[in-house]
C-alpha cells in the first residue's frame, strides 16, 4: 500500500476499508484528529480498547513513515503481523534480527516503503538510530513518534525500563513530529511522571475508563491452592489462559504439575534460556489452548485477544499490579475471568520484598502502602469492580459480575473476636505467627504453647467458639485492615500496629466477612457437554448450524495460520468468526460489512469464506 493510495481517505475510511471497524470508539478520533493536527497526546485507555488504531491510523494518512517504540521483541513481531495481514506496509527493527534482515528493513524504510516501524528504545537512541531519524526527517518522511507502553518510563513503577528515559530526546531532536505516549495503566502520579520525563507538557490528555466490563473478577481465600486451581480450570477447559507465581520455582513445579493433570502448560520466567522463553511464548500465542504459567516477567504487551483467564497463585505487588495483569485476559472484548487466590503468606513475602529491596525509603513506604490497598482490595466486602474503578479515580457502582456482587458475603460482628487475637498478639510479646496465636485462643496446648508457659495466658482458649479456619480469615482480615502486620524478620511474626489500640480499649467496631466453605474438590475435567461459563455464554448466541460453521471457520483458520506460521487470532478474532457464522455473508461486499474484515483480508481470504459459507 502506497503513501499515495491514502489521498482523499479520510480516518474513518482507513478505519473501515483497511482495519474493517464500521466507527471509532470512546476518544478515538480526537486522538486521531489531533495527531493528524500535529499536536501531541497522552492517551490511557484499558487494555483491549484500541490504542494501536489511535498512531497507526494517523501514520497511514501522514507524509513519510510512524515509528512507534515498543518495549518487546514479541509484541512488535505481533503488531508487524497483524498489519501485515490487514495489508499495511509495516516492519520492525530489533536484536533478533541478523544483519541482512535489518539492512532490507532499512532500505525499505529509505525507499519509503514503510508506513510503520516498530523498534524497541535502546535501538532507537543509539547512534545509528537518531542518525536514521536525521535521515527521515531531511526528507520529510517521520510522520509521528508513538511510545507505547508509555509506564515504563516510570522508575518506581514494576514495569520501568531505564532506556525509556532516553526518549525525552525525541522531542528536543524532533520538534516537529508529533508525539503520543500510551499505556493501560496509569494513576496520577504515574501520569505525572510521564509528562514530566517525555517533556509531554503540551499534549493533550486523553483518559478512558479504565472498566474491563467483559471480565469477572475473583478472590479466594487460600486454603488447599491447587485443589483450588484445578477447580477453577474445570470451567476453563481447552481455552488460552495464564497462571501468575511469584517465585520461578513455583512457576516451574506448577507447570510440571498442571501437565500430569492433563493441562498443556508451559513455564516462562527470567531464568529461563532465552531461546525456551521465546519457543514457549511463541506457542502460547499460535496454539489454541495452551496455558502459560509465569512471573510477571510475562505478558507486558502480549496481543493475544483470545485469553480467557488469569490466575494469580500469589499476590501481585499493587493495585496497578493487578489491573495490568488481569488485563491481559479478554482483549477481544469477550467475556473472561481474573481468579485469585491469597493468604497471609504471601503477605508476609511481599511485605519482605519491599524490605529488603535497595530502594530508596520513600519508595518503600509507597510500595507499603500500594500492598495494604491491594489486601484492603482482597478483604473489601463490597464490589471488586467498583473498588478497583475508585481506586484510579472512577466514580463506579456495584457491578453484578463479580464474586462478591453474585455471592454476597456475610458480615459478622467481629469485635470481640478482634480483641482477643489482638491480645493474644499483645500478651506473647508481638512474637509469633498466626498458627501459635490460634492454638493459644483455642485452648490447644501444643508443646510450643506449653514450652512457653503460653497455655498460662488469660488468652488461653478464649476463642474455642471459633474454628481454625475462622480464626485464620480473622487474622488475615485484621492484616488487611492494618491493625496487624506481619515480620519476615522473626518467622512470620504478627505485630500490633498503632490503629490496633482504639479496638483493644473497646473504642471501636469491627466488622468480618464470613468465610465461605470452600468448593468440592475437582477430580477430573468437566465433561465437553458443560463447556466454560465464558465459552457457554459466547456460544450461546450461535444456533447449532451456526456453530457448525463457526467451528469450520476456526479449523480453517487454524490450517491457515500454520502455513503462514501466524497466531491464529492475526488471520481472524473468534469474534469476527461467530459474526461470519450468525450473519453468513454472500458476497465480497457482504464480508466487508463484518467487523474486523477490511479490504486487504477480503481479498486475500473472502474466496476461502465464501466457499466454507456456501458449503454448511
Amino acid at each position: 500500500m502506497t503513501q499515495t493510495e491514502h489521498s482523499g481517505q479520510t480516518p474513518l475510511s482507513i478505519l473501515r476499508q483497511t482495519f474493517g471497524f464500521g466507527a471509532f470508539r470512546g476518544h478515538q478520533a480526537e486522538v486521531v484528529d489531533e495527531l493528524l493536527a500535529g499536536g501531541d497526546a497522552l492517551v490511557l485507555m484499558p487494555t483491549g480498547g484500541g490504542k494501536s488504531l489511535c498512531f497507526q491510523i494517523p501514520a497511514l494518512l501522514r507524509p513519510g513513515c510512524g515509528v512507534v517504540v515498543s518495549p518487546l521483541i514479541a509484541l512488535m513481531q505481533n503488531q508487524v503481523e497483524a498489519l501485515v495481514q490487514l495489508g499495511v506496509r509495516a516492519a520492525f527493527l530489533n536484536s533478533s534480527q541478523e544483519s541482512s534482515v535489518q539492512r532490507r528493513v532499512e532500505d525499505r524504510l529509505f525507499a519509503g516503503d514503510l508506513d510503520l516501524l516498530y523498534v524497541a528504545p535502546e535501538r532507537l537512541m543509539s547512534e545509528r538510530g537518531i542518525h536514521m531519524l536525521e535521515r527521515l526527517q531531511a526528507r520529510n518522511a517521520l510522520a509521528l513518534f508513538a511510545i507505547d507502553e508509555a509506564h515504563c518510563v516510570s522508575q518506581w513503577g514494576h514495569d520501568f525500563r531505564p532506556e525509556y528515559l532516553q526518549l525525552s530526546a525525541l522531542h528536543e531532536q524532533f520538534p516537529e513530529v508529533p508525539r503520543i505516549a500510551l499505556t493501560a495503566t496509569a494513576d496520577e502520579v504515574t501520569r505525572q511522571e510521564i509528562i514530566r520525563r517525555l517533556g509531554l507538557g503540551e499534549a493533550k490528555i486523553y483518559i478512558s475508563g479504565f472498566d474491563r466490563p467483559n471480565i469477572r473478577y475473583t478472590v479466594v481465600e487460600k486454603d488447599n491452592p491447587r485443589r483450588q486451581l484445578l477447580a477453577f480450570l474445570a470451567n476453563h477447559q481447552d481455552e488460552a489462559g495464564i497462571i501468575y507465581c511469584l517465585t520461578r520455582k513455583k512457576v516451574e513445579e506448577t507447570a510440571e504439575w498442571l501437565n500430569a493433570q492433563g493441562w498443556s502448560a508451559l513455564p516462562y520466567h527470567a531464568g529461563l534460556a532465552a531461546e525456551l522463553r521465546a519457543k514457549n511464548q511463541r506457542a502460547f500465542l499460535n496454539e489454541d489452548g495452551q496455558v502459560m504459567v509465569a512471573t510477571i516477567a510475562f505478558g507486558m504487551g502480549i496481543d493475544k485477544p483470545d485469553v480467557r483467564f488469569v490466575a494469580h497463585l500469589d499476590l501481585p505487588k499493587s493495585m496497578e499490579a493487578y489491573y495490568q495483569e488481569t488485563g491481559r485476559g479478554g482483549r477481544d472484548g469477550e467475556p473472561a475471568e481474573a481468579w485469585m487466590t491469597y493468604g497471609m503468606q504471601d503477605v508476609a513475602l511481599q511485605r519482605s520484598l519491599i524490605e529488603n529491596s535497595e530502594a530508596p525509603e520513600a519508595q518503600k513506604r509507597l510500595e507499603a502502602q500500594k500492598l495494604n490497598i491491594l489486601l484492603s482490595f482482597c478483604e473489601s466486602p463490597s464490589c471488586r469492580r467498583q473498588f478497583l474503578l475508585e481506586y484510579f479515580g472512577e466514580a463506579a457502582t456495584p457491578c453484578g459480575n463479580c464474586d462478591v456482587c453474585l455471592h454476597p458475603p456475610e458480615l459478622w460482628d467481629g469485635t470481640d473476636a478482634a480483641r482477643k487475637a489482638l491480645s493474644a498478639v499483645y500478651r506473647t510479646g508481638m512474637r509469633f505467627g498466626v498458627l501459635h496465636l490460634i492454638d493459644i485462643l483455642r485452648g490447644k496446648a501444643s508443646e510450643k504453647v506449653k514450652q512457653w508457659g503460653h497455655d498460662r495466658l488469660p488468652t488461653f482458649g478464649v476463642g474455642a467458639d471459633l474454628e481454625e479456619a475462622d480464626w485464620r480469615s480473622a487474622f488475615r482480615q485484621l492484616a488487611a485492615a492494618g491493625l496487624l502486620q506481619v515480620d519476615l524478620t522473626e518467622h512470620g511474626a504478627l505485630k500490633l500496629t498503632d490503629a490496633a489500640r482504639p479496638v483493644l480499649k473497646g473504642e471501636q467496631k469491627v466488622e468480618f466477612r464470613r468465610r465461605r466453605s470452600p468448593p468440592p474438590s475437582a477430580k477430573k475435567r468437566r465433561p465437553e457437554s458443560i463447556i466454560s461459563g465464558n465459552r457457554q455464554e459466547a456460544a450461546s448466541a450461535l444456533a447449532s448450524t451456526d456453530h457448525a460453521l463457526f467451528e469450520a471457520l476456526r479449523q480453517w483458520r487454524g490450517c491457515e495460520a500454520k502455513t503462514q506460521g501466524v497466531p491464529a487470532y492475526v488471520i481472524l478474532h473468534d469474534k469476527t468468526l461467530r459474526e461470519l457464522a450468525q450473519n453468513r455473508p454472500q458476497s465480497r461486499s457482504q464480508l466487508m460489512a463484518i467487523s474486523g474484515i477490511g479490504q486487504a483480508k477480503v481479498e486475500r481470504y473472502g474466496e476461502a469464506i465464501l466457499q466454507l459459507i456456501a458449503a454448511q
